[in-house]
């Protein structure tokens, strides 16, 4: 089999990053855009989100199954690398239109263009991460291009967080600015989408004959390793909470919204660790690297929280960095548990399956945008923040708290999650 070159690896990176630049704008800027621009409260923004993801728990695994039954001339899964950037892109913009009307409308619209945007990013994330399971069959080398995904995770989702914020103030005298905004970025994330389909290549098959969508549903079934990894991913709600409070907080508590530009460059900085990964895990397993990341993590925001606070900018900095290599480096290593779970399922099933076990973690990565949506939406009711309005001290320290200590919560239950993980049985049939 030939190996996969450098080039290769890069364009699959690009394919990644560009996809999370959606990604990021409807993680970070959704409920502000709702709340602070499109008059709709955080409690109705909330309700849009989870009933979103309520469809996403319907159409997602359908659209996966579909994904396994079937394939064409590009492929099992660079057909949709090579359409669906020009549908997220379209999806994307519309989720930050202003329109003029009744608030009924604006709600439906929302609902509308909010589901549009989840559904087609469904059709492009799940066989962008199943590439990574056929374009070889080396475990080392699909647990380098996983860390190559993972890199692209955190990279696209902080452009966002890094220009996002500069465009809307140079554009802040349109009435469309989030859409103008959110249009340059996604045209540069439809390059990055373009230029990955065209240099990455499918190598293993997946199956000799073709297989039912039953057939699919039961063998997903079987794969109990899956689903506890899954839950554990879920936990990254915690986290997305912190990431859509940093506009917040920079806003009010800093009093300097230009600063989430700067975190926005920590992030693509931090997720450079991602490339240590591979050697990390030569020496120790997926499991055991994830728990000591997630202890390291617990202890550093406490020390964060109690001790540092952010009224010193240079030491906040500091531990913001901190965190977000501990934070960064936990993405691949989920995903590469989770291609481990289709190795193991195909050895005792005989069929792969890979776009529908990937499928469970795009499924779940929204449903946890959509919790911590509805999270977020509660904490800002819970710590009596005002739109446009200078805050409270209580506020104040609400969204600190948000910020940095939700993200400890979140690796406490996966240090409690993946003691069900049996990896050595996992990896026994691999």
């Amino acid at each position: 089999m030939p190996p996969v070159t450098n080039k290769e690896r890069f364009a699959y990176f690009c394919y990644g990053t560009g996809q999370c630049i959606s990604f990021g704008l409807a993680g970070s800027f959704t409920l502000i855009f709702y709340t602070d621009v499109f008059g709709i409260t955080a409690a109705v923004a909330s309700l849009i989100f989870l009933f979103a993801r309520a469809w996403d728990a319907v159409v997602d695994p359908m659209i996966a199954s579909v994904m396994d039954t079937v394939s064409s001339k590009h492929g099992k899964f660079r057909v949709y690398l090579k359409y669906m950037p020009f549908v997220i892109t379209l999806t994307t913009i519309l989720c930050f239109v202003k329109i003029d009307a009744v608030e009924s409308t604006k709600i439906i619209y929302a609902v509308i263009t909010y589901v549009l945007w989840g559904t087609t990013y469904a059709v492009s994330d799940v066989p962008f991460w199943s590439m990574s399971a056929v374009m070889t069959n080396d475990p080392q080398e699909r647990s380098r291009l996983v860390s190559y995904a993972g890199l692209a995770v955190s990279v696209g989702i902080a452009i966002p967080l890094l220009v996002f914020p500069f465009l809307l103030k140079l554009t802040h005298q349109w009435e469309l600015n989030y859409a103008i905004s959110s249009a340059i970025l996604m045209l540069c994330g439809l390059f990055l989408m373009n230029f990955g389909y065209r240099h990455t290549k499918e190598r293993v098959l997946s199956h000799n004959e073709k297989i039912t969508m039953l057939q699919v549903f039961k063998t997903v079934s079987q794969n109990k390793p899956l689903f506890i990894v899954l839950i554990a991913f879920f936990t990254n709600l915690f986290s997305n909470v912190a990431s859509s409070l940093a506009a917040y907080f920079f806003t009010y508590n800093m009093q300097n919204s230009e600063l989430l530009s700067l975190y926005g460059m920590l992030n693509i900085v931090c997720a450079a660790g991602l490339l240590f990964v591979p050697a990390l895990l030569k020496h120790i397993t997926k499991k055991s690297l994830l728990i000591w990341l997630c202890i390291s993590d617990v202890i550093l925001r406490l020390i964060f929280f109690f001790v540092i606070g952010y009224h010193n900018q240079v030491t906040f900095f500091i531990f913001i960095a901190i965190t977000g290599i501990v934070g960064a480096v936990s993405w691949p290593i989920m995903s590469a548990m989770i291609a481990d779970t289709i190795d193991y399922t195909a050895r005792i099933t005989g069929n792969r399956c890979e776009a529908i076990m990937f499928a469970g973690q795009t499924f779940t990565g929204k449903l946890a945008i959509a919790v911590s949506g509805g999270l977020l939406g509660l904490i800002l009711v819970v710590i009596k923040y005002v739109p446009n309005h200078p805050q409270t001290n209580y506020a104040l320290q609400g969204l600190f708290f948000g910020l940095v200590l939700l993200p400890a919560i979140g690796s406490l239950l996966k240090i409690i999650i993946l003691k069900f993980y049996n990896e050595q049985k996992v990896l026994a049939t691999n």
